[in-house]
Parts: C-alpha cells; structure tokens; sequence
C-alpha cells in the first residue's frame, strides 16, 4: 500500500530525510510531488532507523525545499519495464526513453538489482564472441558469459573502441544465433553520448542496440542505477528471450566516483583514496551479473570500460575490478603515442577464460599455438630493445635484430588497424602466421612441431604487407 507524507525534515546534497515514517524497506522507491509545478522526482531509501529514512533523490534535490513536496512511498523497489521492443531505443540514466518514441509499453517490470545467479545453476563459459579487432580475439578473446574489462586512462581511444566493438561484435561467421548489445555510457560528455548515437545509426547497428546514456550534467546519483538497469535489461533478453548478449559499461570509474560523492555526503567513514569500505562489493554486485545459467540458450557478457586515474592500476578501481573478473585489455599511453589504434598492450592483456572456447570447433585449431607464440616472441621483443637501448641497434646480432623487426611488424600489422577495420578470426590467424614467419624456424618454441609443419612458411616484410592488405580488402 502507497503512503503520502507532506513536508520534508531535512536536505543534504542529493540526500533527503524523511521523519515519521512507518513500514519503510531498504532500497524502496520513493517518488516527490512538487507542489504547484507538477514536476515528478524519484528516489530510494538507503537508510532506515526509527522512525526516519535517509533518500537518495535520483534527478538531484533542486526546486525541493522542507514544505513544497509531497513525498509517496511506493512499497516496491526500483523497476524497469522490460520488452523486446527496447532493442533500436535509446532511454537515459534511469531508464525514461529519450528518442521522442514515446514509453516501453509492458507488464513485465524487474527490481533493477536483479536476483543473484545461483552458482550450482551456472554454465561454465565457452565459445567466444567475435569483436573483429585482432589483438583482442586472437591473445584475449572474450568468451560468451565472460566479464572482460577494458583498462583505459584519460586521452585513450577507449570510446572509438567501444563503438568498435559494438559495431563489430558478432558470435562468429556461420552462427544464426540472436545476438544483441546493451550499451550503457554513464557521466559522458554530450559530445561523446552524440558520437555514440550517430556512430551506431550510421553504421546500421542500431536495431539490435539497447543504449542507456547518463550525461556528465545529470545528476551524479543517477549514474549508480544506470548500469542496474542496462544489466537487468540485459538479463531479460538472455534469460527470458534466449538471446546472446553483450554488456559494454562505460566509464565504470565514474560510477565509483558517483558512488564516492555519495558516501560523503551521507557522512560514511571513507577507505581507500575516500572511496567507501563497501566498493568491493558493489563492483561485484555489477560484474557477477554475467554468466550463462544451465538449461537456458542465452548469456550475458561484459566489458566493464575504466579509466585509470593517473594511469595507475594499482589504484582502487582496476584493483578490484582485476579481483572479481577473468582478465582484461588494457591500453597503452606509449602506443597510443606512437599512432597506433587500438593501443591494446598486449603483454599484461589476458582473458583466463581464453583456453575454453578458442581452437577446434570454435575458432580454428591452431589458435592457441599462435598466440602462446606471439606473446613469446613479442616479450622477447623488449629485451632486444633494451639491449638495443644500451649498445645500439648495430651492434645487436642478427637475431636480435630479427626480433626487432618482427616487433615493429606486429605493432604495425597485427595490434594496428583502421576503426572501420573488421577481421574475421582467419584473417587474424593468418596475419599471425606471416609475422612468425619473420623469425627462424627454430625460435618458435611454443608450437608442436606438426603444427609447425602445417602452417608455418618463412615470409619477408612485404609477404606480412601483402596479406595484410588481402585482409583490408576483404574487410572492406
């Protein structure tokens, strides 16, 4: 049952309390009336004791005083209303639809905080999701029911990849398998929400898109219910329309920002770097929401998007992210420099789910042997630049030099390519094979030897050129 209460007792920040109230559940919604303006503005209830509550305002407490507002508890939690008509719609932080189509027309509603996935339930990941880009789905290809984060940092091209990914994502060349993206971008800029807008629309990718955009001008409270909602939306079409889903989140650093703001503004005791003691588990409650559950057709994937402050991993945010999910991409600032697009640092990337849905009857037999053999040449790649950087390039011996140019080959050739750019697997594969066949024979350690005998050819520089460009061509 609905109770109305008039007045207010109390207004901090985007927090507002509420005395005298009975029968108040945590994480109940709450919705204020403005008085003589007919505005509308939701909340819900973080804290309760006695007879008081403490509200989280979602659209911000401005235009509310003590005596204007009528405040109605609505006895339910926050939720969504979820249809298969949300695909090709774009909707805000909170989920009101904002592309003039008017409102989700359904009697399915969800509690935006989802139900916990029962362990025993859940599938272990395989197969994989193709993204088209070379240095993710050949040395960290992301798997169905995977969470993937993209370690990025301020100035990196980690919105033109996200767009990247969602243009070009797809479950493999031969699959008739539904798939969809739920993309939800929290504290943009308007110029990046409107790059993601038109980007998808031009692309002709925007039908089987759901996007949720909460702009830097919002209020910043709303940005910690706009992944709920993107992941509960995406739970539905998994779980309940069998579809193959991929949740890109963008930018998770703002929602722990968000989440810090708060945490001060309620008083709360601050832990690392002022973020609140409980931000490990709320990074949880957002990431362990992917997975694929036995006995139904659909998965949830993720890549959580972060941006590191001060290019630091170590910082809180990619600490713990790097705690709760299976690897990441991470961007560097150093390739990024050098021109290079995606600047995917390709030593410290990993997806550890990578093993279980690569090779014979996923993507091609011999995927792991090329990309245990790339990471192996390309590490030694740095010791012959350091060495390089003491003596000189002249004085290294022939060998080194080969290792220095297959560097150069692989930065160019394999982790580079154009945004529009979209690669299938073999293609990938391939160019790999023609970037080992700089090195000797001998030095490919990491690959048994019949399958040496199958795919590998000694190639020049211009051979790796040459089928790069078949593949450009074939791309295009």
């Amino acid at each position: 049952m609905a109770i109305e209460y008039l007045g207010l007792s109390g207004i901090n920040g985007p927090l507002v309390v509420l005395e005298g109230v009975k029968n108040a559940a945590y994480d109940e919604i709450v919705e204020f009336h403005i008085r003589g303006t007919g505005n509308k503005k939701l909340g819900r209830i973080i804290t309760t004791w006695e007879d008081k509550v403490l509200i989280q305002v979602f659209e911000g407490t401005e235009g509310l005083s003590l005596e204007n507002a009528r405040v109605r508890l609505t006895g339910h939690p926050m939720e969504v209303a979820l249809s298969e008509e949300m695909l090709g719609r774009t909707f805000d932080g909170i989920g009101n639809p904002i592309d003039g189509l008017g409102p989700i027309t359904s009697d399915d509603r969800r509690d935006v905080n989802g139900l916990p996935m029962n362990p025993v339930m859940r599938q272990y990941p395989r197969n994989y999701i193709r993204t088209g880009i070379s240095s993710i789905d050949g040395l960290a290809t992301l798997i169905r029911g995977q969470k993937l984060p993209v370690f990025s940092g301020n100035g990196l091209p980690h919105d033109r990849l996200a767009a990247q990914i969602v243009q070009q994502a797809s479950l493999g060349e031969d699959s008739d398998e539904k798939f969809a993206v739920v993309f939800a971008a929290m504290g943009v800029k308007y110029d990046v929400a409107e790059y993601f807008r038109r980007t998808f629309e031009e692309s002709g990718v925007s039908d089987h898109v759901v996007m949720f955009l909460n702009l830097a001008n919002d209020p910043v409270v709303e940005r910690l219910i706009t992944p709920k909602i993107a992941l509960t939306t995406a739970e539905y079409l998994a779980f309940e329309k069998n579809m193959h889903i991929l949740v890109i989140l963008t930018d998770i650093t703002s929602f722990c920002e968000a989440m810090r703001e708060v945490s001060s503004s309620k008083g709360e005791i601050p832990s690392r770097k002022g973020y609140p003691g409980y931000l490990y588990s709320e990074l949880a409650t957002l990431y362990e929401r992917a997975g694929i559950i036995r006995g139904t057709e659909g998965s949830v994937t993720q890549i959580p998007i972060l941006t590191m402050p001060n290019d630091d991993i170590t910082h809180p945010i990619p600490d713990l992210t790097g705690y709760i999910t299976e690897g990441q991409i991470v961007l560097d600032r150093a390739l990024h420099g050098q021109g290079i697009y995606p600047p995917v640092s390709v030593l410290p990337s990993l997806s550890r789910l990578m093993k279980d849905g690569i090779g014979e009857g996923y993507t091609r037999a011999d995927h792991q042997a090329v990309a245990n053999q790339l990471f192996s040449c390309y590490a030694k790649v740095g010791d012959a630049r350091a060495l390089a950087s003491v003596i000189g390039e002249d004085e290294l011996s022939s060998l080194d030099k080969k290792y220095l140019l297959f560097g150069r080959e692989f930065e160019k050739r394999f982790v580079s390519q154009r945004p529009e750019e979209n690669r299938t697997i073999t293609q990938t594969l391939d160019i790999g094979w023609d970037l080992l066949g700089l090195l000797p024979r001998e030095e490919l350690d990491r690959v048994d030897t019949k399958v040496l005998d199958q795919w590998y050819h000694a190639t020049t520089v211009d051979t790796a050129s040459d089928t790069l460009q078949r593949a450009d061509q074939a791309s295009a």
